[in-house]
């Protein structure tokens, strides 16, 4: 368990329910999480188990029914979208199963967009970006687009684009569930090596019980609640 010092995103009695007509549908009840820094966390379920959910609650995405999330000792609740897009833009990253990169721009152009919504010089972002790109095995693809890239790639691309802000916690939802076994398996690696040197924390939900049990705690989330 993290000191409240170490703790770069946490939530408390967070629960999430949708009404349909009088009855209230109950998503996420009553979770407790605590995540520290260069922690690596898992959270595996059942298809719709509420998962996704749960990581959208934790990025400021979407708002809880009660409870709170807290992101650099902000709660989410307390502030505007402008500022939760603030908070999202500076302290964490995302990757999406699907990369949902920007079809014309290139790989490069893709990974500045971070830095450049948060105000960098261009030249600067360029930099950055081409040091992130290197890290992942990508320097000789940056000037390709993402239809000239293979799955794979393209997923290093938003991992990249994830990291390059230097966010304190990287929320990923099945980042690897659209690969084949070997690439996955490169990816599992690239994402350890990276919680290693950059000391980023990581929250993944995830099918893949070889990746699940790679993270440093292994969460499940079953009937709305979030078991250790």
């Amino acid at each position: 368990m993290s000191k409240v010092s170490d703790c770069v995103i946490s939530c408390s009695r967070l629960s999430k329910f949708y009404e349909q007509g009088s009855t209230k549908l109950a998503v996420l009840s009553d979770i407790n999480l605590r995540v520290g820094m260069g922690e690596k966390i898992a959270i595996v379920g059942t298809s719709g188990s509420g998962k996704t959910t749960l990581l959208n609650l934790l990025g400021g995405l979407d708002l809880p029914s009660s409870g709170t999330v807290t992101v650099a000792g902000k709660n989410l609740n307390e502030i505007n979208e402008s500022d939760r897009g603030f908070l999202r833009n500076k302290y964490l990253g995302f990757v999406f199963q699907f990369h949902h990169l920007l079809g014309e721009f290139t790989a490069l152009e893709n990974v500045t967009m971070p830095l450049l919504i948060s105000g960098s010089d261009v030249r600067e972002a360029e930099v950055s970006s081409e040091l992130m790109l290197k890290r992942v095995g990508l320097l000789n693809r940056i000037s390709h687009k993402p239809s000239e890239l293979s799955g794979g790639e393209r997923q290093r691309v938003a991992i990249a684009r994830a990291l390059v802000n230097e966010p304190k916690c990287v929320l990923l939802d099945e980042p690897t569930g659209n690969l084949d076994k070997y690439t996955a398996v490169e990816i599992q690696q690239l994402l350890a090596d990276l919680n290693e040197s950059l000391h980023t924390s990581f929250i993944m939900v995830t099918h893949d019980d070889s990746m699940a049990n790679t993270m440093s705690r292994k969460l499940v989330l079953e009937g709305g609640i979030l078991h250790e």
